[in-house]
């Protein structure tokens, strides 16, 4: 049998349903301990979600393995943003048919928004599933272990599931993913978190400075705050309403934290107080994520996205002015219904005037019970040219943009060491990835370095300092 991938932490440079670096592997596990395996689909959501649903079952006894034939549980962790998302889960659930054979005892779990969407239906195709969880109930996971037989929770519970997880323990490394906002109320015509994720929620202002505080304690040097819809956050504090910008310069104050990020935006959240932090707050990287999906008016109606491309673009100069070395990056969708050659080159001409770092794009994926669902595609062949003509100006724009930081000075995390002896691998402020020759360095070290060469995806670099 191939075995599904390890729990793996996906960073924006990779892009949806792509795995970037492992991370929670244990690698000296006692025989008599269960084991537990978590595959990974999607976002930086799905991620963090994984790591709290391990730490949940850490509190009984589970310790992460790497192997899905060496595991008491498999855990697939979904997303159901992309068309053919059941496709994928039905596919490794198929691949594990052979291992729940052999191993009777083994417990199977789907998690995540694929698990949220199709509940039962999952159990009634593929009765090998233990186990299904929807997003907003895996803190009730290990209840549904200990009492065993066929079980589904897809409700959206009252209490909330942070405050019944347990503290998240042990050194984290020096990077952490921070949810502080669940669900989105923007009703994207062609999205499907409202109905998987729900409304917009965001958690209490204090605990999330406790948690920030017990990671920084545990060595976390950069935190990523997460969110569908992040920069909605309106969390309560001793009676006060802190938007994300609040919360950022409150971050910013405790001490070893050097850098933070967040993701994803919208743009109709952009509020003054968030841009500014952009230049008020040196620990706030310079770079932003903030999806426009169209470049075409008619298309940004149709997907009810509530702005123009005019808003967008005086919103990128007031970001821009506030964080001159700002870099932005973005969502994209072609071919979506009715969309003309009038609105993909708006779209073309929009990429062209703003001027991606980096931007993930997509042919327009029909998700059941979205709005759009019900209307007619455009044509295959037509939305596979415009999507390789949109694809090849990204990769042109990135390719400058990464250029453009030969002979610089950045700063750079390590993250880990890197493939060549004595190297080590990091990200910059812009996110992007740097390797450089530091056999002194060690994971958590932020350096000065001086970049001396820059390929499509990676830059080369000397520390300086």
């Amino acid at each position: 049998m191939s075995n599904p991938e390890a729990l793996t932490q996906t960073s924006p440079a990779a892009g949806p349903d792509t795995a970037a670096s492992d991370t929670g592997v244990q690698d000296a596990m006692p025989d008599a301990v269960k084991k537990l395996f978590i595959k990974t689909y999607g976002c930086q959501m799905n991620v963090y979600d994984s790591e709290r649903m391990a730490e949940a079952m850490g509190a009984k006894g589970y310790v992460l393995t790497d192997r899905a034939d060496d595991a008491d549980m498999v855990l697939l962790n979904t997303c159901h943003i992309r068309e053919k998302a059941s496709e994928k889960l039905y596919s490794d659930l198929g691949r594990l048919k052979p291992l729940k054979r052999d191993k009777p005892d083994l417990k199977i779990g789907v998690a995540g928004c694929v698990a949220q969407a199709e509940g039962a239906e999952i159990r009634r195709r593929m009765p090998l599933v233990d186990i299904v969880v929807g997003p907003q109930a895996y803190h009730r996971l290990p209840a549904m272990v200990e009492a065993g037989g066929a079980q589904v929770d897809t409700d959206f519970p009252v209490e909330d599931k942070f405050e019944h997880l347990p503290q998240r323990k042990g050194y984290r490394g020096p990077t952490a993913f921070l949810t502080v906002q669940e669900g989105c109320d923007k009703f994207c015509a062609f999205c499907v978190v409202p109905y998987t994720r729900g409304a917009e929620v965001s958690r209490p202002a204090a605990r999330l400075m406790r948690e920030a505080r017990e990671l920084v304690g545990r060595g976390v040097r950069e935190i990523t705050l997460l969110g569908q819809n992040v920069n909605g956050y309106h969390g309560e504090a001793d009676g006060a309403d802190w938007t994300l910008g609040r919360l950022i310069r409150e971050l910013a104050a405790i001490d070893g934290l050097d850098r933070i990020r967040y993701t994803t935006s919208h743009p109709n959240d952009m509020d003054d107080d968030l841009i500014a932090a952009h230049g008020d707050v040196p620990q706030l990287m310079p770079y932003l994520h903030l999806p426009v999906q169209s470049g075409s008016d008619r298309i940004l109606k149709a997907m009810n996205r509530k702005h123009t491309r005019d808003q967008y673009f005086r919103l990128i100069d007031r970001i821009r002015e506030a964080r001159p070395d700002i870099l932005m990056t973005s969502d994209f969708i072609v071919g979506f219904p009715g969309e003309t050659d009038q609105d993909f080159g708006d779209t073309m001409d929009l990429v062209r005037r703003v001027g991606y770092g980096a931007a993930f794009s997509f042919k327009y994926s029909s998700r059941p019970g979205t709005p759009a669902a019900e209307k007619p595609p455009v044509e295959a062949d037509i939305a596979d040219s415009r999507l390789q003509e949109l694809q090849a100006l990204i990769i042109t724009q990135q390719r400058a943009a990464q250029d453009s930081m030969v002979g610089r000075e950045i700063s750079v995390l390590y993250e880990k060491a890197g493939r060549m002896e004595g190297q080590m691998v990091g990200k910059s402020d812009h996110l992007m990835a740097v390797h450089i020759d530091d056999a002194q360095g060690r994971i958590g070290d932020l350096v000065r370095a001086r970049v001396t060469a820059a390929s499509s995806n990676s830059l080369a670099a000397k520390r300086i300092s």
